[in-house]
């Protein structure tokens, strides 16, 4: 099943104020910036689970990506998503609220690379284990900090059609590992 293109965002300008609302479809095809949230899953030991987007996706169908990531809803926060999405993508069940597990690590301003998304990133630390939704979730790996830099780094020599990475991705890492430095 494709993503539903029916869903309400909220459209919001610059300064991230919400400004209307349209549909997932329409913000995708008129490139409007929206809001989105991203979270990095780590296990403790130097190791990344990333994902293999569902071939069923509309978009970057097949490649690697963040952990779980997901559109803010119309009405809805950042730190409301984030907890939605970790329970929809992975089955994990977390209270923001309560869980001090649940990290904002940065925020990413709208680019045409990120599809125009102010994404909020958040880290996790959790071992699972993850219940990965069918029509969202093709795979999911375990990866060590350096393999996943040595895979950016091979990234930046392949054609952008050829890459297995999204780009949002690997904005995410690279400044994920500038604040680990």
């Amino acid at each position: 099943m494709k993503t539903d293109t029916t869903e309400l965002i909220d459209i919001v300008d610059h300064n991230d104020h919400v400004i209307g609302k349209a549909t997932r479809g329409e913000i995708h095809q008129q490139e409007l910036m929206h809001r989105s949230i991203h979270i990095i899953v780590l296990d403790g030991a130097d190791n990344v689970l990333l994902q293999k987007r569902s071939m069923q996706k509309d978009q970057c169908a097949g490649m690697w990506d963040t952990s779980c990531a997901g559109h803010v809803d119309s009405g809805h926060s950042y730190a409301e998503t984030a907890p939605r999405e970790l329970y929809e993508e992975l089955g994990l069940v977390i209270d923001n609220n309560c869980d001090a597990s649940l990290l904002e690590l940065f925020k990413m301003h709208p680019t045409k690379d990120n599809g125009q998304e102010f994404a909020l990133v958040y880290s996790l630390e959790h071992q699972g284990p993850f219940t990965p939704a069918d029509d969202e979730i093709d795979e999911l790996r375990w990866y060590s900090y350096s393999e996943v830099d040595a895979w950016l780094e091979k990234m930046r020599h392949v054609e952008l059609d050829q890459q297995n990475l999204t780009s949002g991705f690997m904005e995410i890492w690279r400044r994920f590992r500038e604040q680990e430095a």
